[in-house]
């Protein structure tokens, strides 16, 4: 049985297409919010680990923004996971793990060929 959590956040517009397009074609999934349930270490390293921490940070997030210029212009692999651990907004949204395989944003295209 494939096991599928959708990571985000509420109020995310890009989340929200997400959860409607998994609703309207009966995907059975966990939403994690992650502002709300936060994020452990060991998830975020996993994701770092396959994704790599450029595709998982949103460098275009008011988050990102907010980071120090000096911070985001030597961001590094340990640099972005603590970033995330201290501001889980940072992550990319939506955040998809279909049975430990990960893949960030939303398209239709991309979710009608994942499932």
């Amino acid at each position: 049985m494939t096991t599928v959590t959708l990571y985000g956040i509420k109020n995310c517009d890009t989340v929200k297409k997400a959860r409607q397009w998994l609703d309207a074609n009966n995907v059975s999934y966990h939403f994690h919010d992650f502002r709300e349930q936060g994020i452990s270490s060991s998830q975020a390293k996993l994701w770092i680990q396959q994704l790599g921490w450029d595709s998982v940070v949103n460098k275009r997030s008011t988050s990102w923004k907010q980071l120090d210029v000096n911070d985001r212009n030597t961001m590094n692999e340990s640099d972005a996971l603590a970033a995330i651990l201290s501001n889980p907004t940072l992550v990319k949204r939506p955040l998809l793990d279909i049975d430990g395989q990960y893949s960030v944003g939303f398209s239709t295209e991309d979710y009608q060929m994942k499932f």
